[in-house]
């Protein structure tokens, strides 16, 4: 019976053990993954762990629940700990304490600096004194204490490229930087000389960019966040995939704002972008508008604005960034406000042996307006345009032109007169007179044209300085005017060498050089597409300048457009000359048995000469204005180009005297004996003369 009672009961308990293990396999196969379910089941800031038939919510380190006894859901979250409150002293004394979700940082008020630095480590750092931390620290040979300091703070930055700063941190740093340079608020002292230190602010610069890093989060969705102190106004934006941003962004510091479009920075860069921008209290001193070159007197006219796009590889804008600038003072009406930026690179030059050691290494510090133009300005602000991103700055150029000297400028009327007259006079010789059909005058009466004109108009060029369009339109017509001077001048000496060519070969000379329509097309032509394709690139870049004359900008190196067909044109004719007496070579040493032959010839070289002078030479010496012969001599020869012009191509050939003979004498409608009229000489009829004597 006892046996009977034992066999019953081990079975029972076998078969219990049996239907447990069968019961949790069958609660296994079944079991619901809540956490991969719903990612939301524990609420924010907390972590969701599956378990058979359940699941186990745990908060994130620095977060706990406020109703420990009930598990974490959306109705009873994970709340952030606020360490800073809760633990009075944490950091320790003289500290600031800043709490964010998940955890706190520490850092010093302005005018203290952290013992370790920018890194911070609990229980280790303190906040010392900036005076105490600069007394302590042996700076190497030739090198200051407060640059030493700066140093420090760069490399730490550079060693350590993954941290995250809270933004008292950042601007407790900014504020220890500008304190040691002797020109933020807190400087007890100014130690800056009014021609700035460049050296000091490309530190200060590179430092920025590593604390601007510093506060963007990897990963970070669309974001926007702000440091302000007494030192530093900064505004970061940040953009992550999936952001829906496609208006351009706007960030703004101490009242200028920058605007930027960070949705097409974004698809080069992975679908996130971030930007930056700041001013730094004393930064102008540093950076002096001194460091601009330029001949006018310059100050700065606004706070010195930095723009970075921090944690990006590729930083290359899709299209130009505008600022808005406010001005410290009132525009004056002599000054010209400039959009500059600062430039700070290193070139190293070649040893030119084939060494492979570097040859010496030159730095430049400078303002430089390369890539920054002026799109708008007023009495209150300006709107500079960039193509790239950088510390910028307004730097006002007040022009102290030298006094007007009443004697240049009466010898400028009267000689301008005097030209114009003449140019009067030719242009109504190379249209009324007889010539013979085998010359083209077109060359030259549009040459004079186009030069009479332009003297014209430089006449009261500075009557429209205020009317902006009318300004605008003058600055446009007379860059209009000059270039096709310049292309009617090559055209002329391409007309003179093609003669020239013709009579070394010895051939009949059917017509004097290239036909009317196509001179038409080229002369007018060509200054019309440049003139168009200026006004399309650089529309602001005709109207009044800070000389006072409606004229073309400097800004963006605008000038350009006139200097580059002028010194391509200067050019051309120079080779067109040379190779016009070396076309007529032959043909002078064959005329040297015939003294009339070779007084026509000697009066051919004369005039090449003399046209080249004209078409050419006199407007280089407007490059040498240093001292009065040059300014007298300038003036001129330049306004008698008119003058020049018809004596060589009037006075010198003997039919147009004829003409002007039979003019004065009041017999020009008696038709001469034999009813023929002779071939003119111009150029063309020495070339005829010499050609008919040598055949």
């Amino acid at each position: 019976m006892e046996n009977c009672k034992l066999n019953c009961k081990t079975h029972i308990q076998s078969c219990l053990v049996s239907c447990f293990f069968c019961v949790s396999f069958l609660s296994y196969l079944a079991d619901v993954d809540e956490c991969d379910k719903d990612a939301t089941v524990c609420g924010p800031n907390a972590n969701c762990t599956n378990s058979i038939g359940s699941y186990i919510c745990t908060c994130f380190p620095g977060f706990r629940l406020n109703n420990p006894g009930v598990i974490a859901s959306v109705s009873n979250p994970c709340t952030d700990i606020d360490e800073c409150s809760e633990t009075p002293g944490i950091c320790g004394r003289q500290t600031v304490c800043t709490n964010v979700p998940g955890t706190f940082y520490c850092s010093c008020p302005d005018g203290f600096y952290p013992s370790t630095g920018i890194v911070w480590t609990l229980g280790v750092s303190f906040c010392k004194s900036l005076q105490e931390i600069l007394d302590e620290i042996k700076p190497p040979e030739g090198q200051t204490k407060e640059r030493a300091f700066l140093g420090n703070m760069n490399q730490q930055l550079k060693d350590n490229t993954g941290i995250i700063l809270p933004e008292p941190t950042v601007a407790n740093s900014f504020s220890a930087s500008m304190e040691v340079s002797g020109v933020g608020p807190r400087a007890r002292s100014i130690r800056v000389s009014s021609e700035g230190d460049g050296e000091t602010g490309s530190v200060i610069l590179g430092i920025s960019d590593r604390l601007v890093s510093a506060m963007v989060q990897p990963g970070q969705n669309q974001t926007k966040r702000t440091v302000k102190s007494p030192t530093v106004d900064l505004s970061l934006e940040t953009i992550g995939p999936g952001s829906n941003n496609a208006e351009s962004s706007s960030l703004s510091a101490k009242g200028n704002i920058m605007e930027i479009n960070l949705e097409s920075l974004a698809k080069n860069n992975n679908g996130s972008a971030a930007a930056a921008f700041m001013t730094l209290n004393g930064m102008e001193s540093l950076l002096s508008h001194q460091y601009f070159e330029t001949e006018n007197r310059t100050e700065m006219y606004s706070d010195v604005i930095t723009a970075v796009l921090p944690s990006m590889n590729n930083t290359n804008l899709t299209e130009p960034v505008n600022f808005t600038i406010h001005h410290k003072k009132t525009l004056t009406e002599s000054g010209l406000v400039t959009c500059v930026y600062w430039e700070d690179k290193t070139e190293e030059t070649g040893m030119g042996d084939g060494s492979e050691k570097g040859g010496e290494k030159t730095k430049t510090m400078r303002w430089s307006v390369e890539g920054c133009w002026v799109a708008f300005t007023n009495e209150n602000y300006t709107v500079c345009s960039c193509s790239h991103l950088s510390t910028f700055a307004l730097i006002m150029q007040i022009g102290e032109p030298p006094p007007e000297d009443p004697f240049l400028e009466w010898l400028n009327r009267i000689c301008v007169i005097v030209g114009l007259f003449f140019f009067g006079l030719a242009i109504l010789t190379f249209l009324l007179c007889s010539w013979n059909p085998k010359i083209n005058n077109t060359a030259r009466l549009h040459l004079c044209l186009s030069l009479s004109l332009s003297h014209l108009l430089l006449l009261w060029n500075d009557k429209y300085v205020e009317e902006e369009l009318a300004c605008t339109v003058m600055a446009g017509l007379l860059h209009f005017l000059v270039v096709a001077s310049f292309v009617w001048m090559l055209l002329e000496a391409l007309q003179l060498y093609l003669l020239v060519r013709r009579l070394s070969k010895v051939q009949v000379i059917q017509r004097d050089g290239l036909p009317r329509p196509l001179l038409y097309l080229i002369g007018y032509g060509v200054p019309f597409v440049i003139v168009g394709t200026s006004a399309l690139v650089y529309s602001d870049g005709y109207g009044a300048t800070e000389a006072d004359v409606c004229w073309l900008s400097r800004q963006r190196n605008f000038n350009w457009a006139l200097t580059g067909p002028v010194i391509a044109v200067l050019g051309l004719n120079w080779i067109l000359f040379c190779a016009t007496l070396w076309s007529l070579r032959p043909t002078l040493a064959n005329m040297k048995s015939d003294v009339s032959q070779s007084k026509d010839t000697r009066l051919i070289v004369f005039k090449i000469v003399a046209q080249f002078v004209i078409l050419g030479c006199t407007w280089i010496l407007g490059l040498y204005q240093t001292n009065l012969f040059f300014q007298v001599l300038f003036i001129i020869l330049n306004s008698q180009q008119g003058t020049f012009l018809f004596i060589v191509h009037c006075v010198l050939n003997k039919e147009v005297r004829e003409e002007y003979v039979k003019w004065l004498t009041c017999s020009f409608n008696k038709h001469r004996e034999g009813g023929s009229v002779k071939d003119a000489p111009s150029v063309s009829e020495d070339m005829d003369k010499a050609e008919e004597r040598t055949g």
